[in-house]
């Protein structure tokens, strides 16, 4: 494998191996590790690229980058390259991975590729690999940016050692353990545990496809897996719709065997013993309920990881109740995706746990969270000054987060500090604990709450699709594509009741008084990162008309 770089500086001449940037624009697979890992050995950088980016901002993430090679996942990832390729003179070669190569010299197959290396003198590979060193540039990766222009991280080598080292030592093991990986490899939280699984010495399972992760994950049977809270929620709201939309005896036993659960989970969390009528009801819920979900993940799961946003703690409940430990960590791009992480045995939920071994935290005097580490990036590529804005002269990396640690050095993250929405009557609300409790409804998909500088909170909402489809037909509701139930008053009063709802689990200043219903947020329309993350701004931009609406009155 390390061989396939060797001929390119012979034959193309403009690629010389050591610190040049090679972009990578595919889902996970095999051959995205495969050529991460090679060019991290003979001192190349990687740039990992997010196969959803529409192509203009893979062009700029090239561009910027200084990549001179780039590997595309297929004829789909091609042809997008292929479209910008007039504006990307540093690409000598496109490689791609699968499909059919065209009748093009920049363009290679991938086996052809790979047997270019058939005739590199050993000494030649040994020479690369030794002339790299701990502080050389292994990766340069993009932020997914709610907000502004990408950002390049630079991590060293040291930075993915030293994290795969802290993540291994904060992870339980066992010897039998298979992890199934779904998550993008552009994000470096998947790329990290990725590293962490080898280091280990243990099996990963790359999915085929979202379109196929239910059924490679019956095949592959993980232990554990990494995800996004998101994908969770996604779970959850569709066993709740499912059971729901059954009614009758169905959704009375889902109900029991959710308070089962919860209770359950209580125990579990104070190490109180199981009194034996409730172990019996324990054991009826899991043949009825909860060994289907299991089942569902594989059924050989025993816990997961959630990172990138809050999970919402009675969701995490009731997955820890069912038998799969849900535990929550965090990390940014900046600091290799890994400051803090539950254990197996000591967790909170509604808590990202303590730091990893070698992590430093503290909170400064405005509640923002600070990391210190041989995690920390070495800075942002080309930007000297966003670099000094976000590490401090003394190594702190500045997380934009605010939270608070507590006598355990457990962190709990409240909020975000660009993202504080701050009411005309002068109430600070962080607005992520209110859209983690209103996904929890099977009508609601996203959700973006308003409201700095303005008497009271509203929201963008967008339906979840299928459920409001079921409702729709269920009490006659007349359309002719989805999209037109966004503006018919029965559908926005449903939701807007769902809402209400859960404006009971908050305080009166935080409740949700008004909502606009609009299309899903997309990565195609600008609105949703490639991380499932809403960009904020340019939703309250794109919708600024509809939100001055609902304040008119």
């Amino acid at each position: 494998m390390l061989r396939s770089f060797g001929p390119l500086k012979v034959s193309w001449h403009s690629v010389s191996a050591k610190n040049d940037k090679v972009s990578i624009v595919s889902y996970s697979c095999y051959e995205w590790v495969l050529i991460d890992l090679a060019l991290a050995t003979i001192g190349a950088v990687t740039v990992g690229i997010y196969h959803s980016l529409p192509a203009e901002e893979c062009r700029y993430i090239m561009d910027h980058s200084d990549a001179v090679l780039a590997f595309a996942e297929d004829n789909v990832q091609l042809e997008k390259l292929l479209s910008v390729r007039s504006n990307l003179p540093k690409i000598e070669k496109i490689i791609l991975f699968r499909g059919d190569s065209p009748a093009d010299d920049g363009i290679l197959d991938f086996a052809t590729f790979m047997a270019l290396g058939g005739d590199i003198p050993d000494a030649d590979v040994s020479s690369m690999i030794d002339a790299v060193q701990p502080e050389d540039i292994a990766a340069i990766v993009y932020t997914s940016g709610t907000t502004g222009v990408p950002k390049g991280a630079m991590l060293t080598h040291d930075n993915i050692t030293f994290t795969a080292q802290s993540v291994e030592r904060s992870v339980y093991w066992k010897e039998d353990d298979g992890v199934f990986l779904f998550l993008p490899l552009a994000h470096v939280f998947a790329r990290t545990c990725v590293y962490t699984v080898l280091l280990s010495g243990r099996t990963m399972t790359y999915t085929r496809s979202l379109d196929t992760l239910a059924e490679d994950l019956k095949a592959a049977q993980p232990t554990w897996f990494p995800s996004v809270p998101r994908i969770y929620e996604k779970v959850y709201i569709k066993i709740l719709g499912t059971a729901e939309s059954k009614g009758g005896m169905t959704w009375r036993i889902f109900k029991w065997a959710q308070k089962t659960a919860l209770q359950m989970s209580y125990l579990k969390r104070h190490n109180l013993p199981e009194p034996i009528l409730f172990k019996l009801k324990y054991n009826l819920a899991d043949r009825l309920v909860f060994q289907k979900i299991r089942a569902a993940l594989g059924g050989r799961v025993r816990w997961c990881i959630s990172g990138a946003a809050p999970l919402n703690p009675d969701i995490g409940k009731f997955f820890h109740g069912a038998g799969v430990l849900i535990v929550e960590g965090i990390g940014m791009t900046e600091n290799t995706s890994f400051s803090n992480l539950n254990r197996y045995t000591n967790y909170r939920f509604g808590w990202v746990g303590p730091p990893g071994p070698g992590v430093e935290q503290k909170a400064a005097p405005d509640g923002e969270i600070m990391f210190r580490g041989r995690n920390v990036m070495e800075g942002c590529y080309k930007m000297p000054e966003e670099t000094a804005e976000t590490i401090s002269a003394d190594g702190w990396l500045r997380t934009g987060d605010i939270g608070e640690i507590d006598d355990d050095n457990f962190l709990r993250i409240t909020g975000r500090k660009k993202e504080i929405i701050v009411t005309s009557g002068v109430k600070n609300i962080a607005p992520a604990r209110i859209e983690g409790i209103m996904i929890t409804s099977k009508y609601i998909n996203q959700i973006s709450v308003l409201g700095d500088n303005r008497p009271y909170l509203t929201a963008l909402v967008t339906m979840n699709q299928e459920p409001i489809e079921e409702y729709a037909q269920s009490n006659n509701i007349p359309y002719a594509v989805v999209d037109d139930l966004m503006e018919h008053p029965e559908i926005i009063r449903l939701l807007q009741s769902e809402v209400k709802k859960r404006n009971h689990q908050l305080a009166s200043f935080e409740t949700i008084k008004k909502i606009a219903v609009v299309p899903e947020f997309t990565v195609d329309n600008g609105m949703l990162t490639p991380t499932m993350k809403v960009k904020k701004s340019r939703a309250a931009e794109h919708y600024q008309d509809r939100i001055d609406a609902l304040y008119d009155s």
